[in-house]
């Protein structure tokens, strides 16, 4: 593992945040291979001693790639104290090293469900989240009843919402009948007699999945199976 500067590698073992982190080195808080560190400083956490009061980070600073299937009713946050559940408490303990701290890369509505990934690599989350990286997001929503034409229509043009005008980044089309046999068998509860689209976006805007296909209407059930092009930076 290359360098890294002391802030990030203590803010990816989930000591602190960068900023927290760089009021610990300038307390004289932490030190590497028994040496003080100062504002600046790099280690490499796989060969480095690094020690916050005295304590070492361990393997906190490694790594750490999930996926997870969110279901419907979680939240995609790290903590939310309106929330019953939150992602991090359907994290298993033995998937995240000691002290590390991973959050979700992006986020789904509470009321979707499907593939929600975590992470402490802020640099890949970086690369799987801003839209110059081209990463496309899928989506599969159902509805009761299908789209008229007019509603594709409008889907083709774009959906207004507050954060400007979202676009399909593919265009919009019905689920092939394995697709759904395979969805409907994987979904609890299970969710039948539904037609259902698959949407490519390629931002992440907030409840942007729904709007943007349901023709102006609630999508029955929304999921997403994939982002696309996953893989840890470098």
């Amino acid at each position: 593992m290359p360098a890294e500067r002391l802030q990030k590698v203590l803010a990816s073992a989930g000591v602190a945040s960068r900023r927290a982190s760089e009021a610990l080195i300038a307390g004289g808080r932490v030190t590497v291979d028994g040496r003080p560190a100062r504002l600046g400083d790099q280690a490499d956490p796989a060969t480095a001693l690094i020690e916050v009061d005295g304590r070492p980070i361990g393997s906190a600073a490694t790594p750490v790639h999930l996926a997870l299937h969110k279901p419907a009713g979680v939240t995609s946050t790290v903590r939310d104290r309106h929330a019953d559940w939150t992602v991090l408490e359907l994290v298993p303990t033995a998937l995240v090293p000691d002290g590390a701290r991973v959050y979700p890369v992006g986020r789904l509505d509470q009321d979707s469900e499907g593939l929600l990934l975590l992470t402490n690599d802020g640099e890949w989350a970086e690369r799987v989240l801003h839209p110059r990286f081209g990463v496309e997001r899928e989506y599969a929503v159902g509805l009761r009843e299908p789209l008229t034409e007019d509603q594709v229509t409008e889907l083709i043009r774009g959906v207004r919402l507050e954060e400007g005008l979202a676009r399909l980044a593919q265009p919009l089309r019905r689920s092939t009948g394995a697709e759904t046999r395979r969805l409907e068998a994987l979904l609890d509860p299970p969710a039948q007699g539904l037609t259902w689209y698959r949407a490519v976006l390629g931002q992440g805007w907030k409840r942007q999945a729904a709007p943007d296909v349901r023709g102006g209407r609630e999508p029955d059930r929304a999921t997403r199976p994939r982002p696309d092009r996953l893989c840890p930076a470098g």
